[in-house]
């Protein structure tokens, strides 16, 4: 009896120290994998230096980051398709990535085959540009540059300043206190008296 229960204690010792070394080897394997994928989203290189050499791809609109990925593995623009798309979530381009046929090269890196697919988004009709100044068509600009509004000349000859639309309006484009409002020469004019 004492046999086997030595044998038993030696053998679960045998059994933990086996598994601990085991969890040991799969965490380094995971850690080093991870900061091998870590590493190489941020510094992979091009597949080829130089000029490389042009390939012709078409991307659809069902198409994942993974299947596009896979579709540059296969025609030899990218070393790993997993590495790619993780590359294109953790991208600046990944919302203007967009359906297409692109020509990229075998030169280029992983974010300059995205900055080529990049699609333009239209703007919408009667939208305002991008400093929310309306559309050009639409409206007439009144800076000193281009003279007084179509009004005419403000009171007084002074064309820069004063109520020039006759709307009660004061020089900055504002309502005057209690309805007044400047003339061109900075006098406070009531509206009835102009």
């Amino acid at each position: 009896m004492k046999v086997t229960s030595i044998i038993a204690a030696v053998a679960g010792a045998i059994f933990r120290v086996v598994a601990a070394v085991a969890v040991v080897y799969v965490i380094y394997r995971g850690a080093g994998m991870c900061y091998d994928y870590g590493y190489r989203i941020f510094t992979e290189p091009a597949m080829t230096s130089g000029e490389g050499r042009t390939v012709t791809v078409t991307i659809t609109p069902d198409m994942s980051a993974m299947d596009i990925g896979k579709l540059f593995e296969g025609r030899g623009l990218v070393r790993d398709a997993r590495l790619f798309m993780l590359q294109y979530y953790l991208s600046e381009y990944r919302e203007d990535v967009g359906p297409g046929t692109f020509d990229l090269s075998t030169a280029m890196t992983a974010e300059e085959m995205m900055q080529a697919m990049v699609v333009e988004k239209e703007e919408e009709e009667g939208e305002g540009d991008s400093s929310g100044r309306g559309s050009e068509s639409g409206e007439v600009s009144s800076s000193s540059e281009n003279g007084p509004p179509a009004g005419g000349s403000a009171p007084g000859g002074d064309a820069a300043g004063g109520d020039t639309t006759g709307d009660g309006m004061s020089e900055g484009g504002q309502a005057g206190q209690d309805g007044m409002s400047q003339d061109g020469q900075g006098t406070v004019v009531e509206p009835d008296a102009q």
